[in-house]
């Protein structure tokens, strides 16, 4: 492959590929171009192993580097905001959220995965569930991992006794030297107990060859007892942990892989582990030799069942179409069963319409679709039963494969059963909200033929369910291809126009001391007494109420509607009046106060999915503190008392999460409440003062209890230590008029997660560009540079003479706000 980028068409999919001279592998010289064509070339054999599974990846941007300075590598579990929209994805809740884990199903999504550097795959030992939940554990795993003094051949002895013992429990075990220390040892079970019941029985299997071979052989976790024997890792069969996929590329210094092997090869004494070329060569020879553990394990007993036609058609591997969890079908879905209806563009546009039953999708071809009236017949062709997994499927089947053609959801939701005959079937669907179907009443009429390959008529009934006159749909148009179905949400009234960007700007406040503070609340004060609030730690929200429902613009003008359903979906009984209010939006941590490191797991979420998921866990709050504008007339040109007054009325009868927060007339007094609560400070106003939109005014002053900073990210410092592979530090600037200005490292602060996440938004924004004007040498000699667009927030106890952060501690991302509205605080 050539340097350089290009856009290339893999089974149909596009995919531009970048820099495929870059070494990845130093000491062997294999460059990016190497990987991805070995990741195409094994795709046929690695994929029916990870189908099904979501997959972590461990990526190497730079490369893995040599043994003495090894790469920094980055754990990948959401898929990259610019990955192409038809790689698989299915959700997964952590504590910070839902992610949502690529699945591999066909060729194309290996080749993205090696142009973003993920060298390593890992999988659990599970395969999701058709209801998207974690399905039962399909595959036996124990990890042979050599100590001080062992290596694979002792791993080969004692992977030979496991052998044994799980041959009598009727489990076939085979082999992969995992391309690391040892070896990895699977068996495929029938997919009928959970990962913790295979957890047990694996631990017990460990413990019994150790009790065997007490010389050689530890089940425990302790590092210290492990020189000179082999640790039997049972723990990867927990649901929650993963194994390096087989035929993945392992990271160390040369392109080592998790290669399958025969037990005549564990047999010989010079056992090693194989390169990926080696590996290329073995399966063009001789195919995969652990293939009965891959897309047909646990089918080989179900040739009859109700997939095993669905099963005969499809080669895992070569269609990204889904695998079925169980080949006897899935358990019933709770509540009403499901229903799919996909447009199909294959050798003739047609839809496909498939139906819940008896744990499968019985499914019909449709070529024209739902009839938009009774007078209309349309014919259905029986086909042969998909799995449920099938109901959430879209992406393009290649071509030479069965079906070939690329397949969308045209609508979807459940269904109500009358009657199911062999020659008749009535139901009434009830589609997505806002989706094309609604809810109709129709029936099937078996007019030819038995089982697949029969024909039917689709028709809409004339009445309802209850009798009642059922109204005409539209007729069947179709969607485009290249919408995404995972729509924004969008509470707001369509009728309703936004006013312009401008109208909605806010105005901001100057940082000030305790000193000017007070010196500006003795010539602001009216009969003696300041206007002071509190200053919330959260988010600038600027609300547009149309009497019913409440928008959300941020700082910036971006439509934060959707970020926030429970300010937005229901009447808060702000009154019937239109309203453009200011606010903050906050949420609170256990004590009640404002968190805005708690906020974060609200902050960066888009996908409607993950919203809902984590909007129950980590509710926000809405405080208000101006309006500008009410009943359609401007009060911007009102001063602040009068304003507030027009506030309190509206938001007289409001409700949670609406919170209307008091005025103090003693800042002093306001600053100590604010201390003794643990709040971020105060802001103080001129209560004669006009709402300046955009303007920063020193008509109204924050007073910070805790300094704290907005700072754009310029630059990552790999970690060392316990953090070697991942972010050190941040390297972070303020614009100034010269450019972005230094402003020195960040490096606490971090959890986890929040280092989870900086990797996930900054690796795709590297660049061999410094972005500072002026960095020290010895900040930038190992610093990986990223362009400058996303604000970060920082603690921090004083700038030095030099404008350097001292003691700065991360506080989390500013999405809500922009690189050039960066200041520095006073």
């Amino acid at each position: 492959m050539a340097g350089g980028e290009q856009t290339v068409r893999i089974d149909g999919r596009r995919l531009r590929i970048t820099n495929l001279d870059k070494v990845l592998y130093p000491e062997t010289g294999t460059t990016k171009g190497e990987v991805i064509d070995y990741y195409s070339r094994v795709a046929p054999v690695l994929i029916p192993h990870a189908i099904g599974r979501p997959v972590t990846r461990k990526r190497w941007p730079d490369g893995v580097g040599t043994d003495d300075h090894p790469g920094m590598s980055f754990f990948a579990k959401d898929l990259e905001a610019g990955a192409p929209s038809w790689i698989v994805r299915r959700a997964i809740d952590h504590s910070t959220g839902a992610k949502d884990y690529p699945l591999v199903t066909e060729r194309a999504t290996l080749v993205y995965l090696a142009q973003v550097a993920s060298l390593e795959l890992h999988v659990p030992q599970w395969r999701f569930a058709p209801d998207g939940d974690r399905g039962p554990a399909d595959r036996l795993v124990l990890d042979l991992d050599p100590g001080p003094g062992t290596g694979l051949a002792e791993c080969a002895e004692v992977a030979r006794w496991a052998r044994a013992i799980l041959g009598g429990m009727g489990l076939e075990a085979l082999p992969v030297t995992s391309g690391s220390k040892g070896i990895h040892l699977y068996a495929p079970l029938p997919g009928d107990q959970s990962s913790d019941a295979i957890t047990a029985l694996a631990k017990e299997l460990a413990r019994a060859i150790e009790a065997d071979h007490p010389d050689l052989v530890i089940s425990q976790m302790s590092k210290a007892a492990r020189p000179g024997k082999v640790f039997i890792d049972w723990s990867q069969n927990n649901g929650a942990k993963t194994t390096i996929a087989p035929y993945s590329l392992r990271g160390g210094s040369h392109p080592t892989v998790a290669a399958p092997r025969t037990w005549d090869e564990l047999d010989d004494p010079a056992l090693r582990h194989l390169l990926f070329d080696e590996v290329l060569s073995r399966v063009a020879d001789a195919g995969d030799p652990m293939a009965d553990l891959g897309f047909r394990a646990g089918a080989r007993h179900a040739d009859t069942g109700p997939l095993s036609e669905y099963i005969s058609m499809r080669a895992a591997g070569k269609t990204p179409e889904p695998v079925p969890s169980n080949p006897l079908g899935a358990t019933a879905s709770e509540g009403l069963p499901v229903f799919v209806i996909q447009e199909h563009h294959a050798t003739r546009l047609h839809w496909d319409l498939r139906l819940e039953r008896d744990g499968v999708l019985a499914s019909w071809a449709v070529p024209k679709g739902v009839p938009p009236s009774a007078s209309r017949n349309n014919l259905a062709v029986q086909t042969e039963d998909h799995p449920m997994e099938y109901a959430a499927f879209s992406g393009s089947i290649p071509a030479g494969e069965y079906g070939a053609g690329t397949m969308t959801i045209w609508d979807e939701g459940r269904y109500e059963l009358e009657k199911w005959r062999d020659d008749e079937i009535i139901f009434t669907l009830e589609g997505r909200a806002g989706g094309p179907l609604g809810r109709v009443r129709l029936a099937l009429i078996r007019t030819d033929g038995a089982g697949a390959k029969s024909t039917w008529l689709l028709h809409r009934m004339k009445t309802d369910a209850a009798g009642r006159p059922q109204p005409e749909g539209q007729p069947v148009v179709p969607i485009d291809e290249t919408e995404d179905d995972e729509q924004p949400l969008d509470h707001g009234p369509t009728e309703q126009a936004t006013p312009p960007a401008a109208e909605l700007a806010p105005m901001i406040a100057t940082a000030a001391t305790r000193g000017l503070a007070r010196d500006a609340a003795r010539r602001w004060a009216i009969d003696g007494h300041p206007w002071v609030e509190m200053k919330w730690d959260g988010v600038r929200a600027i609300g547009l109420w149309d009497g019913s429902r409440l928008r959300l613009r941020a700082r910036s003008g971006a439509d934060i509607t959707a970020k926030y359903p429970e300010l937005s979906a229901a009447d808060l009984g702000l009154g019937p009046d239109p309203a453009v209010v200011d606010g903050e939006i906050v949420a609170l941590d256990e004590k009640g106060r404002p968190s805005f490191p708690l906020l974060q797991a609200r902050m960066n979420l888009q996908k409607p999915r993950e919203i809902a998921r984590e909007a129950p866990r980590t509710p926000v709050k809405l405080y208000l503190f101006d309006v500008l504008s009410f009943r359609g007339e401007d009060t911007a040109g009102s001063p602040l008392a009068e304003r507030r007054r027009i506030l309190e009325s509206l938001a007289d009868r409001a409700h949670d999460p609406v919170v209307l927060p008091p005025v103090f007339d003693d800042l002093d007094a306001a600053l100590e409440t604010s201390e003794l609560f643990g709040l971020e400070g105060v802001m103080l106003k001129d209560p004669r003062s006009r709402y300046r939109r955009g303007v920063r005014s020193e008509e109204w002053l924050k007073v910070k209890l805790t300094r704290t900073q907005e700072v754009v990210i310029g630059g990552i410092r790999p970690g060392k230590g316990g953090r070697s592979g991942s972010i050190g530090s941040l390297l972070v600037g303020i614009p100034g008029p010269a450019g972005l200005a230094y402003s020195g490292r960040v490096g606490s602060g971090f959890s986890e997660s929040t280092i989870a996440r900086l990797e996930e938004v900054l690796l795709p924004l590297r660049t061999t560009t410094v972005p500072f004007v002026d960095v020290p040498s010895a900040d930038a000699s190992d610093a990986l540079w990223v362009r400058p667009l996303l604000v970060g927030e920082v603690e921090f106890a004083e700038f030095t003479p030099g404008g350097i952060l001292r003691q700065a501690r991360w506080r989390g991302l500013r999405p809500d706000k922009r690189p050039d509205e960066v200041v520095r605080e006073s």
